[in-house]
C-alpha cells in the first residue's frame, strides 16, 4: 500500500510555482481548504488561475489571496460576497470567467473521468456559448464545453486514511470529489487522518488512488458567510 501522508502544508503545496492552475474545493466558505490557502499565502506564489464556485469573501478563503494580488484569473460560478473580488473585476485587475454551475462542476468531473469534452443545453443563447461549437440533440440545442486542465487539485475532507482515501461531510460534499484525481497532483487536506485500513470501504467517498498527498489540517474557524436563524416564537 502507498502511503501518501505528508507533514503538513508546506510540504503538500511542495513544488507549486508561479502561474500555475489550481481547483480549489468547497462551496461558499463550507469544505475550504483553510490551511492549504493560509500557506499559499505565505509562499507568496503569483499569477495564479483559481478554479473554484466562488472566490471566498474579502478576508477569507480565496479572498486572502485576492487580498494579496496573488490570483491572475478567477473561473468561478458565484461570486457575490466578495467587495474586492468585485473592484478587482471592474478595474480590469482581475481575469474573469463566470461558468453556470453545473457546467462548473461536470468540467471538473471530466477532468477526473479523462473526458476531454462534452455537450451541454446549458449557456446556449447567451454569452456562454461565444466562440463554442454548437450541435442539435434531438432539436435541443447543446454547446461543447472541454475539460479543464490544471496543475493542483487542493480539496479538504472531514476524514482521511494514510492511503489518501477520504470521506466529506455535507455540503463539503459539492465540489471536493468532483476535484480529486482532475489534475496533475491531488492534495487533500483532512480534519481527522487515520492509520490505512482503518475507513469502513463502504463509507468512502474517494479512493486514494485520486489523491497524491494527504495531511491533517491543524485549525479550523468554519466561518459561516451568511447566518440566518427563526426568529424565536414564545
Amino acid at each position: 500500500m502507498i502511503l501518501k501522508t505528508v507533514s503538513g502544508p508546506k510540504e503538500a503545496l511542495s513544488g507549486l510555482f508561479d502561474g500555475a492552475t489550481l481547483m480549489l474545493g468547497g462551496f461558499g466558505l463550507c469544505g475550504i481548504p483553510e490551511n492549504a490557502i493560509q500557506e499559499l499565502v505565505r509562499l507568496g506564489v503569483k499569477n495564479l488561475t483559481c478554479i473554484s464556485n466562488n472566490a471566498g469573501v474579502d478576508d477569507f478563503g480565496l479572498g486572502l489571496l485576492l487580498q494579496h494580488r496573488q490570483i491572475k484569473k478567477m473561473i468561478s460560478s458565484y461570486v457575490g460576497e466578495n467587495d474586492e473580488f468585485e473592484r478587482q473585476m471592474l478595474s480590469g485587475e482581475l481575469d474573469v470567467e463566470l461558468i453556470p454551475q453545473g457546467t462548473l462542476a461536470e468540467r471538473c468531473r471530466a477532468a477526473q473521468a479523462g473526458i476531454p469534452a462534452f455537450y451541454t443545453p446549458a449557456g446556449f443563447g447567451t454569452e456562454v456559448a461565444a466562440g463554442k461549437e454548437v450541435r442539435d440533440f434531438d432539436g435541443k440545442m447543446h454547446i461543447l464545453e472541454h475539460a479543464f486542465v490544471s496543475d493542483f487539485s487542493i480539496v479538504k475532507a472531514w476524514k482521511g486514511d494514510e492511503a489518501g482515501n477520504l470521506i466529506f461531510k455535507g455540503t463539503a460534499r459539492n465540489f471536493n470529489p468532483c476535484m480529486c484525481g482532475a489534475s496533475k497532483i491531488t492534495i487533500a487536506e483532512v480534519e481527522e487522518l487515520v492509520p490505512a485500513g482503518t475507513l469502513d470501504p463502504n463509507q468512502i467517498h474517494i479512493p486514494g488512488i485520486f489523491v497524491q498527498r494527504i495531511f491533517q489540517g491543524m485549525q479550523y474557524e468554519k466561518r459561516i458567510e451568511q447566518r440566518t436563524v427563526r426568529r424565536k416564537i414564545i
